[in-house]
Order: structure tokens, then sequence, then C-alpha cells
């Protein structure tokens, strides 16, 4: 039987930086909301009544603009998708690329993830979770604010079925290694790659976003992860 790791400790790894929706993704978060938006008030969730369907489910923490998520759920329609994301436009952004694209296998947690997965995520009920270009916190001080850390990994696993996968990318090499040692130091977790291992790209990532780009021009390599549960 799976046990959730107690309550975590709370040092926040993200600043909120609410800037303003456009006037089209205000109207699509709030046509959209209702039917697709979670809230951790509600408590545990049932991922098949959520989607209405027996599906593989992916969380991914922190989807940024959405753009990546969204043709993710394009592309693999087969599958369903919960998104956690605590920029607002980025939110609306979200909704309005379902409204376009008519995307219906995508939900919305505009919270906190660390509430998220300790209060409505159920132990054992996740086929994957996929966190992309964390906040490197990059500065030898802030490196406590970094999310990729022992107990939140071990929040996570709880909530990977067995044959799970965790997926991680990061454009900072530090944080890259900072990664892998707290992975392949979680009993829990197979390294896929093999020991001490990078991954390839994974398919989860199916386009490269303005973010990527960025960090591609400015000369810095792209590092992937991919974590089995055992």
């Amino acid at each position: 039987m799976t046990k959730t790791p107690p309550p975590l400790f709370r040092i926040r790894s993200f600043v909120r930086r609410d800037g303003r929706r456009t006037v089209a993704q205000e109207r699509a978060y709030k046509l959209l909301w209702p039917q697709y938006g979670l809230q951790v008030e509600s408590g545990l969730i049932e991922i098949e009544q959520v989607f209405a369907r027996s599906a593989p489910c992916f969380l991914e923490i922190g989807f940024g603009s959405g753009l990546s998520l969204l043709a993710l759920a394009k592309a693999q329609p087969e599958k369903d998708f919960i998104g956690v994301e605590t920029h607002k436009p980025g939110v609306g952004a979200l909704f309005l690329g379902m409204q376009q694209e008519n995307l219906t296998n995508l939900r919305v947690y505009y919270q906190d993830v660390i509430d998220v997965l300790e209060k409505a995520i159920p132990a054992a009920s996740l086929d994957g979770v996929q966190i992309f270009f964390p906040d490197p916190w990059p500065k030898r001080r802030h490196h406590q604010r970094r999310l990729i850390q022992p107990a939140f990994i071990q929040l996570i696993v709880s909530k990977l079925k067995t044959g799970g996968i965790l997926y991680l990318a990061t454009d900072w090499q530090d944080y890259a290694k900072h990664m892998l040692q707290v992975l392949s130091q979680e009993p829990a977790l197979k390294n896929m790659a093999g020991i001490n291992q990078f991954s390839e790209r994974s398919s989860h990532r199916p386009i490269l976003t303005k973010f990527e780009k960025r960090a591609i021009r400015d000369g810095r390599q792209i590092w992937d992860l991919a974590f089995i549960r055992n």
C-alpha cells in the first residue's frame, strides 16, 4: 500500500508574477474554467470521473504559457493531462489554446503544486509527471528554493503508479546535476537512461518553446531526465 509522505516544510520555489490576461484569454478562462478548471478545495479527485473515461493520465508542473502542453495534448489524444500553474496569464493562454484547438483531454489547477499533490491527487494514480524548465534559482544562496528536492520527489513518487515515469528538463547544467543526484538517491526510482546518465529528448516535449529557443541561442545545453517508478 502506498503511503503519502508527511506535508512538506514549505519554501516556495516560485514567485508569483500575475500580469494581465488578454481580452481573448480572459474570455476563454471564464468560458472554460467551470468545465476544465480544478480546485484543491474540492479534495481528492477521481481521475476517471474528471475526464469521463479511463485513459493514461499525466501531470505537468509549471506549464508556463502552455504551448508545449497544448501540443502534447493535441498529439496524444488517447492520454489525459492535468496542468498546474501559478502564472495567471499562462492559465488564460492555455484555456485560449484549448478553445482554439477544441481540446478536451486537459484539466487545470491554478494553485501551488504542493497543495495539489498533497490534497487533490490520489496515491498511485498517475502514469507520469513532467517538470520542464523549473526555475533554476542559479544563485547559491537561493538553491534551497529549487523545486527538485528529496522530500518533493518522495511526494511525487507516492502519486505515480508502478511503471509511471518522471520526466525532467533544464537548461542549467548545475541544476541538471542536482536533479540527477536527487532522483538517483530515491530508491523507488530507476534511471531509464542508465546510472548517472541523462536521457534523450522526451517525446513529452513535442515542440521547441520560446524559452527553450532562447536558451539554445544563448549557448545553453538542454538536459533531460527520465526516471521510472519501480
